[in-house]
């Protein structure tokens, strides 16, 4: 017996995230990819931008070619501010499902869009209408909304293991330290205009130190659990194509074992496939979750028994980005949460 699939259109599919979209909805048994569209390069083959996807896929097109009646889900992977444009036109076809990977309904406050993103929200009445969903903690939520707003990488990564212990109230919510990897992908295809630094694919650069983008969004969904949560946080450019690690250093609460950390963590992660917590005090890279959805933890104890590392390590590009929203997706119409990312 043949599976219902779902029809698919992708808005900004050659960028380095649309294209590890592509490259696992491709795959995946539930879905039929009905439009590729992107702004340039209008009737190549996805082939030509990235050889890993063999199946036969329809050629780059325009968004205008689109018949949004017969498109179930559109998954937007635009540069800010375009998303939310788009998204205002389509939100009257009732039964369209919009999934997106930008930043443009992360943020619940339109005036805190403007503070960090430098733009007025043009959508602002559609924020209601959305979701922040880090998949592990929303899971209940999804199928109520129309628009599935997926998190910025480094969110992802810090929020995964720090959520579950502030609600906990395990550790203390100040002197927080945040220091993050990243490799290059992160910056996109026009790396090198964000980025002047010399030597680039082979330094460390340190940036947005006072105030990144994606502090917004832990600000935001650290105040639903906790009034104030005080953290330091600094993103690194590393000189690798993908994967990224998080090494958050936090205080524990009085009485408040390593060891009940640990425990801790296992249990609220156990029914999460995703979610690998490793024994105590395991070293961590990011060697085993690069081209995964995975996320993968380690909590090691320090000298001073009232701190501890909490190591987190995913793929920017797939747990950080096309892979959690295919976990939306998945969610989202009711298939099996692993489907076409195993």
């Amino acid at each position: 017996m043949s599976l219902k699939k779902i029809n698919i259109a992708v808005a900004g599919a050659t960028g380095y995230v649309g294209l590890d979209l592509i490259n696992i909805l491709s795959s995946h048994p539930r879905v039929n990819i009905k439009y590729l569209c992107a702004q340039k390069n209008i009737g190549k083959k996805i082939q030509f931008f990235d050889k890993r996807i063999k199946k036969k896929l329809p050629k780059i097109s325009k968004l205008n070619t689109i018949n949004w009646g017969n498109i179930d889900l559109l998954f937007t992977s635009l540069p800010v501010g375009e998303s939310q444009i788009l998204i205002k036109k389509l939100i009257n076809f009732s039964n369209l499902k919009i999934i997106d990977l930008a930043a443009d309904f992360r943020l619940s406050d339109k005036n805190r869009y403007k503070q960090f993103y430098m733009k007025k929200h043009k959508s602002a009445d559609l924020l209601k209408y959305s979701l922040y969903s880090i998949t592990e903690f929303v899971k209940k939520e999804l199928k109520k909304y129309k628009i599935i707003s997926c998190p910025g990488c480094y969110p992802t990564s810090i929020q995964i293991p720090l959520i579950p212990l502030i609600k906990k109230k395990l550790i203390k919510n100040k002197d927080i330290i945040i220091d993050s990897k990243s490799g290059y992908s992160g910056a996109g295809k026009n790396l090198k205009k964000k980025f002047k630094h010399k030597n680039i694919f082979s330094s460390i650069h340190a940036y947005n130190i006072y105030r990144h983008r994606h502090c917004s969004e832990l600000d935001q969904q650290f105040s639903k659990i906790n009034k104030k949560v005080d953290y330091i946080f600094t993103p690194n450019l590393i000189p690798t194509f993908r994967g990224m690690l998080s090494s958050i250093y936090v205080n524990v609460q009085d009485g408040i074992t390593v060891q009940k950390v640990h425990s801790s963590l296992k249990k609220y992660h156990k029914n999460n496939f995703f979610v690998k917590v490793l024994p105590l005090n395991r070293d961590l890279g990011t060697e085993n979750v690069i081209n995964t959805n995975y996320c993968e933890i380690s909590v090691c104890k320090l000298k001073n028994k009232k701190r501890l590392l909490i190591l987190s390590a995913i793929d920017n590009l797939i747990k950080g980005a096309a892979g959690q929203a295919v976990q939306n997706m998945n969610i989202l119409y009711g298939f099996n949460e692993n489907s076409g990312l195993k």
